[in-house]
């Protein structure tokens, strides 16, 4: 903490309704829309992400003496592993199998979202005071206190990964498959810088799924009324039922992020004979477009790659957008101009052996995903520079 810090003051707070949205806000910006206020409470209030699903919230607020918010972090309180895809699973068990109890631990993270941003909100001008270093310190403290056997902090940037490993916490590596837009004036544009074998393939997968007698739709703002929004829930559902998965979100949170982020969502849906068949939702940031569910009453061949990935390029040049990132997993994504980037993770272990294990299998697994990524780089569809 800065020269003064001794006045600071963090604590926690059990909803995100205890702070008032403008001022979480203040720290959280707008360059991504997970970690605002209207996003986090329509998680909490629609009962998606409550101590009874398993993600009880205790995040962090960093105060001055006036009590003006100066950083915050969304925390919670995790009793499963589930709705994080960062996959601790083995370490739970081999946890468990030492005699420990796992669960309860702290996960600072966006639920049921593997979407890289910031976890460590500063208020704008407020860089370089230690702020980031406080609020990690806090669920340090927070998990010895309490007895807990980690805190982890999921899909933060790059920059914030590797300030918290200098200050010892354990480094973890995954990968995702993310769109680039080179200044692509058109999605013709973006198939010309593709090889010809490629752009050939999409453009064979875009006519099949526009063979199909199928009208899409690329809806936000007012344009997503709440029929749309029953619909794209039962795809939802629908593709929770194929997985034999859990329906983390609620009718009510789609409710609730229509009502509070309209402006934010992008929902293409596509119709049949006057009925909604199928839908693709995904939330609009300062400069990337972010994939999150997907889903289908029926079989419509390529039709997940044309509103999933191809909807979203033409979305992300027609807005000037910078990328898309298309969710998690999916070698697929290579070939249709999606290529490979880490994503990152960092983890406080409390027991001294079983951090030591996890540090030793992390060493491992870090160097097997930066060959993989090299590797799967190699497959990129895009033509070589002359």
């Amino acid at each position: 903490m800065p020269d003064g810090s001794d006045a600071i003051t963090v604590r926690s707070i059990a909803s995100i309704a205890a702070v008032a949205a403008e001022e979480w806000d203040a720290c959280a910006g707008d360059d991504a829309p997970f970690c605002s206020h209207a996003f986090l409470s329509a998680l909490e209030a629609s009962g998606s992400a409550t101590a009874a699903t398993g993600w009880a919230p205790c995040h962090l607020l960093a105060e001055d003496p006036g009590g003006r918010l100066l950083a915050c972090a969304p925390l919670y309180a995790k009793s499963h592993s589930y709705g994080e895809y960062v996959f601790d699973w083995a370490w739970a068990d081999a946890w468990r199998r030492a005699g420990r109890d796992y669960y309860p631990k702290l996960q600072s993270a966006v639920p049921f979202t593997p979407a890289t941003g910031r976890r460590l909100l500063l208020r704008p001008g407020l860089a370089g005071l230690g702020l980031e270093r406080g609020l990690a310190a806090a669920m340090v403290e927070m998990a010895e206190q309490g007895g807990l056997s980690s805190a982890h902090i999921t899909f933060l940037t790059e920059p914030e990964a590797m300030a918290m490993a200098e200050e010892g916490w354990l480094l973890r590596i995954g990968e995702q498959f993310h769109w680039n837009n080179d200044g692509y004036r058109s999605f013709d544009d973006f198939l010309g810088a593709l090889s010809s074998r490629k752009r050939k393939a999409i453009r064979k997968e875009r006519d099949r799924a526009a063979q199909q007698g199928l009208t899409i739709h690329a809806l936000t703002g007012e344009a997503i009324r709440p029929a749309h929004w029953d619909a794209f829930f039962r795809f939802y559902r629908s593709t929770v039922d194929r997985k034999w998965g859990h329906a983390y979100l609620s009718r009510d949170f789609f409710t609730r992020l229509g009502k509070a982020m309209a402006e934010r969502v992008l929902l293409v849906m596509a119709e049949q004979d006057g009925q909604w068949v199928a839908g693709a939702l995904n939330l609009i940031g300062r400069d990337t477009l972010y994939g999150r569910n997907w889903g289908a009453l029926g079989d419509f061949p390529f039709l997940h790659f044309e509103m999933c990935y191809y909807r979203a390029i033409d979305f992300a040049i027609e807005r000037g957008l910078a990328r898309v990132e298309a969710g998690a997993q999916g070698e697929h994504k290579i070939s249709r101009g999606y290529l490979p980037v880490p994503t990152y993770s960092v983890h406080w272990i409390r027991e001294a052996p079983f951090r030591r294990a996890v540090a030793r299998f992390l060493d491992d697994e870090r160097a097997a995903m930066a060959e993989s990524i090299d590797q799967l780089s190699t497959l990129s569809p895009y033509r070589s520079p002359d």
